[in-house]
């Protein structure tokens, strides 16, 4: 659930999606190190996303080329919103008025690499918030990313869209960005325009008032692209971080 600094993943995925690395000899080592050292919950998560790599293959050898198609496995009939693509530029740019989002899309273009954490969000946002045909964000996906995988990737991504069996998982990333960033560190470390806004407004500068916003020197930071009541209300209601329990791995 990091989003900043080198340790909070083993940063394998280029190196297993390259096939520089076999999942089994990175399964083996941390068997070995839990042997010889200890068991934690780290050696526990880096098995977890073995499993989900695994998933991911399999699932695309069931379903074939329907991880694709627009309405996905599942067949779901839906109905895109931004048909001109201006939320999808302002997505892509990091441009949404979304401080985690905006941060997130903003290391992928400059790194080619983004968390667990932060490709759940991105996606949900994209197509469960915005609107946008999700194929447009697995395929920004695809074209940015160093450790792309063909079967993670669109996996995942039909899964973020709800069009696969499981459930449909929209994120509050209002919600996740207090949670995940609680000082807003990541989010001032990828927005500099958001560098010296104070920990009360770092997730939600669309509430500092002119003056402040020229104060903290944030006037350049884009006005949200939708209407932040929309995640107010589902926090308001109870939907923690969407509106299913069930955890994806977007790695």
């Amino acid at each position: 659930n990091g989003m900043l600094g080198p340790d909070y993943s083993t940063k394998l995925a280029p190196w297993l999606a390259l096939g520089c690395v076999s999942p089994r000899k990175v399964f083996e080592q941390v068997r070995e190190y839990e042997k010889h050292n200890v068991s934690n919950k780290s050696t526990y998560w880096v098995l977890f996303e073995l499993t989900w790599r695994d998933f991911y293959r399999f699932f695309a050898a069931k379903h074939g080329d329907a991880i694709f198609k627009e309405y996905g496995v599942a067949g779901r009939q839906r109905e895109w919103k931004d048909t001109y693509g201006h939320m999808f530029d302002a997505w892509s740019q990091g441009r949404t008025g979304y401080p985690l989002v905006d941060a997130n899309m903003r290391e992928l273009s400059s790194t080619g690499f983004m968390s667990n954490r932060g490709r759940q969000n991105v996606a949900s946002f994209l197509v469960l918030s915005l609107g946008s045909d999700w194929r447009r964000g697995a395929d920004w996906f695809e074209s940015f990313l160093l450790d792309y995988d063909v079967a993670s990737n669109w996996g995942n991504w039909v899964h973020a869209a709800g069009l696969s069996t499981g459930r449909i998982m929209h994120f509050n990333v209002i919600k996740q960005s207090k949670q995940y960033d609680s000082e807003g560190e990541y989010i001032r470390h990828w927005l500099p325009e958001l560098r010296n806004v104070p920990k009360e407004f770092i997730h939600e500068p669309w509430k500092m008032s002119k003056e402040l916003q020229e104060r903290y020197k944030a006037e350049t930071y884009p006005v949200p692209c939708i209407d932040p009541a929309l995640f107010q209300q589902a926090q308001a209601q109870g939907k923690g971080k969407g509106y299913g329990k069930k955890r994806s791995s977007m790695r």
